[in-house]
């Protein structure tokens, strides 16, 4: 996986509230077992009508909205547990998603996918909303090191948490099998001691 350290982009915004993981990606297509295609049925109820042609007025069919980071208005990714909204947030090519409040189990699928999930005040998050409306251009930087989201319209920033072990995972480009490999030596050590006892 790539390193995440700091992702300056355009938004994409989706200033609804309660996108549950049916709406992100619907129960008929959770029948595959890889994660290929995800990406193209995101939010399929609201991208396409039941002909399977483009509803314009969604944000994803409109060309003046594009990046690398989806915000979403508060509690987003709630509902059932499906890893596969996850993986088509990212098949889509979101790297990061903003909102005030993400579902649990969501957050960590997007983490587990190298998708960022970034926790903001309802305030920020309705700042970030006024600014595309009034510049669909701006840009936020998300910087991963210091654990900000800066809104480049208004040069007003935030902080955000993350899990330390996630955090060093996105910075470093591991999964969980590759951090475990990149402490083989610690572990072999660790076992070494252990069969002396």
């Amino acid at each position: 996986m790539d390193k995440f350290r700091t992702l300056t982009s355009t938004i994409v915004p989706l200033p609804i509230e309660n996108v549950d993981t049916d709406q992100i990606i619907p129960a008929r297509f959770l029948k595959a077992t890889s994660k290929d295609g995800f990406g193209d049925n995101l939010f399929r109820d609201w991208r396409y009508d039941k002909q399977g042609n483009p509803i314009k007025d969604f944000v994803l069919n409109d060309p003046t909205y594009k990046g690398e980071i989806l915000v979403a208005g508060k509690n987003f990714g709630s509902g059932s547990s499906r890893e596969h909204a996850a993986w088509a947030v990212a098949g889509y090519g979101f790297k990061v998603v903003v909102s005030s409040f993400f579902a649990d189990i969501f957050r960590n699928n997007a983490m587990n996918n190298f998708v960022l999930p970034v926790v903001v005040s309802d305030s920020f998050l309705s700042e970030i909303f006024a600014s595309v409306k009034s510049d669909s251009a701006m840009t936020l930087t998300v910087d991963l090191e210091k654990q900000t989201v800066t809104n480049n319209h208004t040069g007003k920033s935030e902080s955000f948490s993350i899990n330390g072990y996630k955090r060093e995972c996105f910075l470093k480009g591991l999964d969980d099998i590759d951090y475990l490999l990149s402490k083989k030596d610690k572990i072999e050590e660790y076992e070494k001691g252990k069969s002396l006892l």
